[in-house]
């Protein structure tokens, strides 16, 4: 047996295929006509924009929005004029080749990406890999992998799946996907998600394991792969996938009802968002809400700030699209370790505790000003809420709200609509933050707990970071008495609580979190059913039976020894 990430959930079963490109070998070489060979590559970037266009807009017919945004992204990097610049340049100045040019330029960008620790930058590090392969290929008349036609049962297996490689699969023919890289945030695993096909990601080395016909089962939840397993573990995992299909079919009857625990008490379950278009996914999912919408993807892959205008349109049409439910917006969260080329943000030895979301944006009106001053017009489409990151002061929020109140008084003059109650609130993930939660209780109108970063910044744990990694659990007592407290500052103080870290869509702390009294949990769109069922089959007694016993033990292993023993299903 071997073991990666389980990226994907699913029970796999079949036959191996073995994704090998071609080889992309190539001199590089001085040419003699630089203008010529300028015209070369522009009709190179051409056909390869128009083949990524195409891609997309087959991917958004066959499976959706949010994951032609994918290959869409591509595009934008495609017609970066910094990139395309600078491939330009290495013609025209270093009278080099086209293909050098490309593989020399798009290195360059894939390692700036690669060196930040933010899991979204290391992905577009792999999204430059891919813009770099296929402008190569189109520059040698090489053909593009076409997984379009492969055999029932088919398990892909490759060094890395690529987002255009993955566009291109028949998904009926596809029982799963074995990489030797990536994880579960790669586009790759995104779109296989987005696709229903199990996937195990970083399995070192397994394309040298497995030879094409070879057959595999795979579990894309533990990370599980067997190779020409024996007839009962073959058995046994098709009886899995059995209980995993009518689990899954079984969850649609939590379509459309509130989300309450078994006894009656009732708290909201909404969704976690990136881009405007994800907004659709929320409500396809049957989310209460957008409980998280992270701006800083209107940053990115482009060249300068978004406009007003252009924040303003996008805010409002996620409110729209959300027909009066509530979404909150956090405002803009890079610094130094996500790091916006265009911003040119001082380089950090210390990114994380650093120049970073509310410090960088209270010193840059240029930015934050525009921001706050779109999200409130968009507040009059809907019930938009502001969220704050990274605060660790009294005087960050007090800052913010007082720049809102300049903002509203302008509004006011102009006769521009917007909702003068607006919520403000705070996301809670610092020490600092859950230690002041109750005098914080008091000036936000609502708490949003980052279990992600307040697990990080509580164990002094890089997430990132192997030889730690044992450290970063949100079990550990330390942190779950962090949460408590927040919650319990936040009730006292009249303030809504919720959650949007990765353990809001545990189904182990649900007990707890239920127990604390947390209002509100926010998830991915597509672990949305799959938590209020979890949460209706608890009582609060239970729940706070639960809490009791797991808040008395004092180390991580014990807290989630105990927490697995008294799960439900």
């Amino acid at each position: 047996m071997y073991t990666g990430i389980g990226a994907s959930a699913g029970i796999g079963i079949g036959s191996v295929v073995l994704v090998t490109e071609p080889s992309l070998e190539f001199k590089t070489t001085t040419v003699t006509d630089g203008e010529a060979e300028k015209s070369r590559f522009q009709n190179a970037l051409e056909k390869t924009i128009a083949k990524t266009q195409a891609m997309a807009d087959d991917m958004r017919e066959r499976v959706g929005e949010k994951e032609a945004e994918i290959l869409e992204g591509h595009m934008l990097l495609l017609m970066d004029p910094e990139m395309t610049g600078q491939i330009e340049s290495c013609i025209g100045d270093a009278l080099m080749n086209a293909e050098a040019a490309v593989e020399q330029t798009c290195n360059t960008f894939r390692d700036l990406f690669a060196s930040l620790e933010d899991e979204m930058f290391q992905q577009r590090a792999t999204d430059v890999n891919d813009i770099k392969t296929r402008l190569i290929k189109t520059l040698l008349n090489v053909e593009e992998v076409d997984l379009g036609n492969l055999p029932e049962n088919t398990i892909l297996v490759a060094e890395d799946l690529t987002p255009s490689m993955t566009a291109s699969i028949n998904a009926e023919n596809v029982a799963g996907i074995l990489t030797e890289i990536g994880g579960k945030t790669s586009h790759s695993a995104i779109l296989a998600r987005a696709r229903e096909i199990p996937a195990v990601l970083s399995i070192p080395d397994i394309t040298k394991k497995v030879e094409n016909g070879m057959s595999v089962v795979l579990d894309g939840d533990t990370g599980e792969v067997f190779l020409e397993p024996e007839e009962a573990v073959v058995e046994e995992y098709k009886e899995k996938r059995r209980i995993f299909l009518e689990e899954k079919a079984a969850l649609q009857k939590f379509v459309g009802k509130a989300t309450v625990t078994a006894d009656g008490h009732q708290v909201e379950l909404c969704a976690n968002i990136g881009k405007p278009e994800d907004a659709k996914k929320v409500v396809e999912c049957d989310g209460e809400g957008v409980g998280l919408f992270r701006t800083e993807f209107l940053f990115m892959d482009r060249p300068n700030v978004p406009t007003e205008e252009e924040q303003f349109e996008a805010y409002k049409s996620v409110a729209q699209t959300l027909e009066g439910k509530p979404v909150i917006i956090r405002t803009l969260d890079v610094g130094g370790d996500k790091e916006i080329p265009y911003l040119n943000l001082p380089k950090e030895e210390n990114p994380f505790l650093g120049y970073r979301a509310v410090r960088l944006c209270l010193n840059r009106d240029d930015i934050y000003r525009p921001q706050l001053r779109a999200l409130l017009r968009a507040s009059a489409y809907g019930d938009i809420r502001i969220m704050v990151p990274m605060i660790t002061c009294l005087d960050e929020i007090r800052e913010v709200k007082a720049i809102l109140d300049e903002l509203k008084a302008d509004l006011d003059e102009k006769g521009i609509p917007y909702n003068n109650d607006i919520k403000v609130g705070i996301m809670v993930e610092t020490p600092a933050s859950a230690l002041m939660a109750d005098a914080f209780a008091k000036e936000a109108d609502f708490f949003s707990i980052g279990t992600n970063d307040l697990t990080g910044y509580t164990m002094c744990a890089d997430r990132g970071n192997p030889d730690v990694a044992y450290l970063y659990s949100s079990y550990n007592p330390a942190v779950l008495r962090a949460i408590e407290r927040v919650i319990k500052c936040g009730k006292e103080g009249g303030a809504i609580v919720g959650m949007c870290g990765e353990a809001a869509a545990d189904p182990l702390l649900a007990p707890l979190l239920l127990a604390f009294g947390m209002d509100e949990f926010s998830v991915s769109a597509t672990s949305i059913l799959t938590t209020r069922k979890v949460i209706s089959l608890w009582t609060m007694d239970e729940a706070k039976e639960v809490a009791e016993k797991a808040m008395s033990l004092v180390t991580e292993a014990e807290v989630k020894e105990y927490l697995e023993s008294v799960a439900k299903k």
